[in-house]
């Protein structure tokens, strides 16, 4: 199964040469991490991306484990260290830098079981799988993961992101990883080619350049498969698909960005209601159109208003002068001593109804678990001091005639969250975010990137409300049919279909996801079976 490996008496010579070269093989990863980097948003460049997975491949290719987690480790720390760097803007490099390093520890893991796999025949193949388990897994772990930076989540143009239809984002992150890996066995059989045309026996250059040529064909057929995969998909139209419902998205801005935005939170709150009530002045004047439901966006509330009576009024207020009910998003209290991240319709006539709370609020940014632990490390944790609950039930919420799947800020990016929504009956998909502890950096753009993953994968308008911005329509093309800029105040109206149709994504679920991993993972085994065994005899042998 194996590919053979000359073990002759020049292995030592070999080995020191590797060395010397190790260097290289640095470089080679830490410019594969650079890829990555520019191929996500705030640089948007989604075609490097092949290049990260290509670069490993190539790095580690006959190397140990521990030199492939090294490898990985460098990649992991190129990418992730300036990705992140929005989580520090306002708390310092160290939770930044944590965040960054466990990230890229995962990719250090990645490294070794590439390097581990790299003789193998169909190595391309099982390389690619190993990225999906990777991902998988530090989607999980720790406290429920942290699936941002994933392959798929980049690819927000081109023939990759008709693939999130079929097999979500880890669908989208295998194609990704696929072909760069056969990129990278592409330049290592035109490699040959070159050597046997430069110096071989016509018998040996046929064989070489016929493998070049295949390998290249490789490359070029899974963006090609990817291109014709968007021929039976919806196309950019909002009202295709089902009967519509006219949707009107809140973007009241806040008196400034950082943490300290929520300080003035009532000022959060009348932004809300003035720009919803400047939008009611502008459809009785005709030059809106009267809409169906209005979305704000997460944090838009953070005063309670269960038990603040002033601003129930201001709300209420709001949802009366446009004459629709509103989704607001509010930080209520309990149960018990939790507070509540929470989606509250709330009706023009009788006020607040169903309600959709948080599911997965971010550890130690909206709960700290093992607080005295990690105060160890950062005093910010104590600027949490009280956690957020977690919510048990699906976000499916009925206003307007129209079926809300609500999902609140970065949820968008847990694939089992998105996906029991619409399972559960959402005829369009909203993100209610608040990116505003952010300030001018691409986290609202990478964000919006995956809710456009999401709109493909689902074949569902997503609506995205953010209190600061980005606010956006995203078309089930995952094109932007409206989009908002930071800091800044904007009101969308859009007619949206309530679609009810089901993608192959939806009807497989995580499988996709979990064959890979076991692909992935089936082969690492292979390699570490017999290793496993071949200590075991020698430990007994030396008793």
């Amino acid at each position: 199964m194996t590919e053979a490996v000359d073990t002759g008496s020049g292995a030592p010579e070999r080995t020191q040469r590797s060395r010397r070269r190790l260097p290289w093989r640095t470089l080679l990863a830490a410019g594969g991490g650079l890829a990555l980097l520019l191929a996500f948003p705030g640089y948007s460049l989604p075609p490097l991306a092949v290049l990260g997975p290509a670069a490993l491949a190539l790095a580690v290719r006959g190397r140990r484990a521990r030199s492939g987690a090294w490898l990985g480790l460098v990649l992991g720390l190129v990418f992730f260290v300036p990705l992140l760097s929005w989580s520090g803007v306002y708390v310092g490099p160290f939770p930044w830098l944590a965040l960054a390093v466990s990230q890229a520890l995962f990719v250090a893991l990645l490294g070794a079981a590439t390097a581990a796999v790299s003789r193998f025949r169909l190595w391309p193949l099982w390389t690619a799988a190993l990225w999906v388990a990777d991902e998988a897994l530090r989607g999980r772990v720790p406290f429920g993961g942290f699936p941002w930076g994933r392959l798929g989540l980049s690819q927000t143009d081109g023939p990759f992101l008709s693939l999130a239809a079929y097999g979500g984002v880890p669908g989208v992150s295998f194609a990704v990883a696929l072909t760069g890996t056969l990129l990278a066995a592409a330049v290592l059989a035109l490699a040959r080619a070159w050597r046997a045309a430069d110096g071989g026996t016509s018998s040996s250059r046929g064989p070489a350049l016929r493998t070049a040529a295949a390998a290249v064909a490789a490359v070029l057929a899974v963006p090609l498969l990817g291109a014709l995969a968007w021929l039976p998909l919806p196309g950019p139209s909002l009202t295709e698909g089902g009967p519509t419902r006219t949707v009107a998205v809140i973007q009241g801005d806040v008196p400034e960005a950082g943490l300290d935005f929520n300080a003035r939170r009532r000022a959060v709150l009348d932004n809300h209601v003035q720009q919803t009530i400047s939008l009611a002045a502008a459809v009785q004047a005709g030059d809106r159109a009267q809409p169906d439901l209005v979305v704000w966006p997460e944090n838009s509330s953070d005063i309670d208003p269960y038990t603040n009576e002033d601003a129930a009024r201001q709300i209420s207020r709001a949802a009366e002068a446009i004459g629709a009910p509103i989704l607001v998003g509010a930080v209520v209290d309990g149960p018990g001593r939790f507070i509540s991240n929470t989606g509250i319709v709330w009706d023009p006539e009788t006020g607040p109804g169903d309600t959709y709370v948080k599911r997965h609020p971010v550890p130690l940014a909206e709960y700290v678990p093992a607080r005295d632990f990690f105060r160890f490390f950062s005093d910010k944790v104590d600027l949490v001091r009280r956690d957020f609950t977690h919510g048990t039930e699906v976000g499916v919420l009925e206003m307007g005639g129209a079926q809300v799947g609500d999902v609140i800020c970065f949820e968008v990016v847990y694939d089992s969250l998105v996906a029991d929504t619409v399972e559960a009956g959402a005829g369009m998909l909203v993100v209610q975010t608040n990116n505003a502890t952010f300030g001018f950096t691409d986290e609202s753009e990478q964000q919006l990137a995956a809710s456009r993953l999401r709109a493909v994968e689902f074949g569902r308008t997503v609506v995205v409300a953010a209190t600061s911005g980005i606010s956006a329509v995203v078309a089930p093309d995952g094109s932007l049919a409206r989009r908002s800029e930071l800091f800044t105040p904007a009101a969308f109206v859009e007619d949206v279909a309530q679609r009810d149709s089901t993608t192959l994504a939806e009807r497989l679920g995580a499988a996709p996801e979990w064959g890979l991993t076991a692909l992935g993972l089936g082969a690492v085994l292979t390699v570490a079976g017999p290793a496993v065994r071949h200590r075991l005899q020698g430990r007994r042998a030396g008793r």
